[in-house]
């Protein structure tokens, strides 16, 4: 398989990272993969759903990045890969793989994928979508209320004691190692239709 394009596209919680990911996506359909970090959640059958929902999923230690790393690398030398499935009505991962196939482009999303160097050096193309903390917070709401199964203040508390901390702790700062910033994400046409290009000239040069 010729060289295999792997971009990043990083982000806060529900900055719009899922939709600029979807965008591209859409336009190059089956050259494109698409893997999201939250799918490496670490598997945590020993606990209750209780015990579960106390966790903090903003910190790098709740991923099993080292097996993203492989199967990263995997793609990128032409091989399908099983990647982990999570469900995140419990907190936990599911007992089924997903098949993945080798693709031109491999889309890798998620909040935390440019803090791991050596996850961050696999990728040709590093997006940061960049979104008001407001937003966000609203978006995130929505999301976990209506298609996670969450109440109201156990999203909120999750939010005030570990999504902002963790943000600004590793999220943030990880912005610095972005090739192209995107304010607003899905919604910026302009940075998408400049990405879309630029991703259009390397497949038919590759």
């Amino acid at each position: 398989m010729k060289d295999v394009i792997v971009i990043g596209v990083a982000g806060g919680s529900a900055s719009g990272k899922t939709t600029v990911a979807a965008r591209l996506k859409k336009e190059f359909g089956s050259s494109v993969e698409l893997i999201s970090h939250d799918y490496y959640y670490k598997s945590h059958d020993d606990m209750s759903y209780e015990e579960r929902k106390l966790l903090n999923y903003d910190h790098p230690n709740a991923f099993e990045t080292d097996r993203l790393i492989r199967d990263i690398k995997s793609l990128k030398d032409g091989n399908a890969i099983d990647r982990p499935d999570y469900d995140f009505t419990i907190h936990n991962r599911s007992d089924k793989t997903i098949k993945v196939n080798p693709a031109k482009v491999i889309i890798l999303e998620g909040i935390l994928i440019f803090e791991n160097k050596e996850l961050l050096d696999l990728m040709d193309i590093k997006i940061y979508v960049d979104t008001d903390a407001d937003v966000r917070l609203i978006r995130r709401i929505l999301r976990d209320v209506k298609e996670r199964g969450r109440d109201l203040d156990s999203v909120i508390i999750q939010y005030q004691n570990t999504v902002k901390p963790m943000h600004e702790q590793f999220v943030e700062p990880s912005k610095r190692y972005a090739d192209i910033i995107i304010p607003e994400g899905g919604q910026n046409e302009v940075a998408l239709s400049m990405i879309i290009n630029k991703i259009r000239s390397i497949l038919n040069n590759n």
